[in-house]
């Protein structure tokens, strides 16, 4: 009797489990749903993951390099486009025109100078020969940008490879694959911009026969142009080689030597301001919000947050800034090479020779002549260039 008073007292205990049974699985059944959609989540970012590795192997796809291509060429366009008359101006200044010799010197120069072309010949001087440059600067961005990413693909493979000296190294070889293939565009242009004449206009035609038919000078004239401490007259002919296209490639190896630095630093020093821009104590800050257009139109790829335009603005100013710095030396020994059939006795200067020639007429300030406008050129056309690309990578999808 006391047994089954017990299993009598306890039956009605027990009956309140079945409820407690009912939650119990309702709890398993919610743990359930989310583990599944944890899985989901965790499944869609593995296979984020592997599109973007799948989106690195693609960089070697010819949609991936006319897209980069294209985005590269419109933002070195938009760039030059923003400069046009400075850069005639700090041209003028690098080459020493005669006529504009007195603006140098001066930070309002360069004002004086646009205001005078301006005066004489309009804002077609202000952009004389900016169609050249448009047709050089078009492939020269183009290629510049592209091989950076194609080299900076095999260079750094891995986040752990990302080091400053990947990063210049990665930069300087594709500027100098850049110019190697645009630099006879670059003479073209420089040598329209130089031309000062406003009573005649020289065609494109015009001035590439002009230079494609220059011939070395020879010692007489030479020494028509004496200078404070003048050089020898008699200029070896291994040195002074005939007309044709050679004559394209004048200043080009201070052109390779002053790209090293230039290009190195510039992508060097956008790429650590990027990611100094995108620390975590500044991201709420110079980066887009997540709902913005550019950031979903980024979601699909394994890449970092996208910077405000200031952000960016700013990041490819200060590139612009400590690249220009750093080779605007060997830029003035170029411009100088560039133009010496156009001033001078019109003999193929070296580099040491004209280096040379700059000392003497000016000193050590003749390599920094026309670096306040550089300044004023360099840093918003790098900024704009670095924008431009930036933003028409994002909506080019690559």
């Amino acid at each position: 009797m006391t047994l089954s008073h017990r299993g009598d007292a306890e039956t009605p205990l027990q009956s309140p489990q079945p409820p407690e049974i009912d939650l119990t699985r309702a709890a398993t059944e919610q743990r359930k749903e989310k583990a599944v959609s944890y899985a989901a989540d965790d499944g869609q970012t593995i296979a984020s993951r592997r599109a973007g590795s799948l989106e690195k192997q693609n960089k070697q796809s010819l949609d991936y390099v006319l897209r980069t291509g294209l985005a590269g060429g419109l933002a070195g366009c938009a760039a030059k486009t923003v400069v046009g008359p400075l850069d005639r101006v700090k041209i003028l200044f690098q080459a020493s025109s005669p006529q504009f010799a007195k603006y140098t010197g001066s930070w309002f120069g360069a004002v004086r100078a646009m205001r005078d072309i301006n005066r004489q010949d309009g804002m077609r001087g202000l952009f004389r020969g900016h169609s050249a440059t448009l047709l050089r600067i078009f492939p020269y961005a183009s290629i510049k940008f592209l091989a950076y990413e194609q080299i900076r693909a095999v260079i750094i493979s891995s986040p752990s490879q990302e080091t400053p000296l990947r990063r210049l190294l990665s930069g300087s070889l594709a500027g100098i694959t850049s110019v190697f293939f645009t630099y006879p565009l670059e003479v073209i242009r420089v040598r329209l911009a130089f031309e000062t004449k406003h009573h005649s206009r020289t065609s494109l035609s015009s001035i590439c026969s002009r230079i494609y038919h220059e011939h070395p000078a020879k010692a007489s004239v030479a020494s028509s142009a004496p200078l404070p401490n003048p050089l020898p007259a008699a200029i070896p002919s291994s040195i002074t080689p005939r007309s044709g296209l050679v004559n394209f490639y004048r200043g080009f190896s201070p052109t390779l030597a002053g790209m090293l630095p230039y290009a190195g630093m510039s992508f060097l020093t956008h790429d650590t301001a990027n990611d100094l821009l995108r620390h975590p104590s500044l991201a709420p800050y110079t980066t887009v919000s997540p709902s913005s257009p550019l950031r979903s139109s980024s979601s699909g790829h394994s890449k970092p947050a996208v910077l405000t335009y200031w952000a960016e603005l700013l990041s490819g100013g200060i590139a612009g800034l400590v690249s220009q710095t750093s080779s605007y030396p060997l830029e003035v020994i170029r411009r100088r090479m560039q133009v010496g059939g156009a001033v001078g006795d019109g003999h193929r200067l070296r580099i040491g020779e004209t280096a040379r020639r700059i000392w003497i007429e000016k000193g050590w300030r003749g390599y920094w002549v026309g670096l306040g406008i550089g300044y004023f050129k360099v840093v918003p056309m790098v900024a704009v260039s670095f924008f431009v690309y930036e933003r028409g990578k994002l909506l080019l999808g690559v």
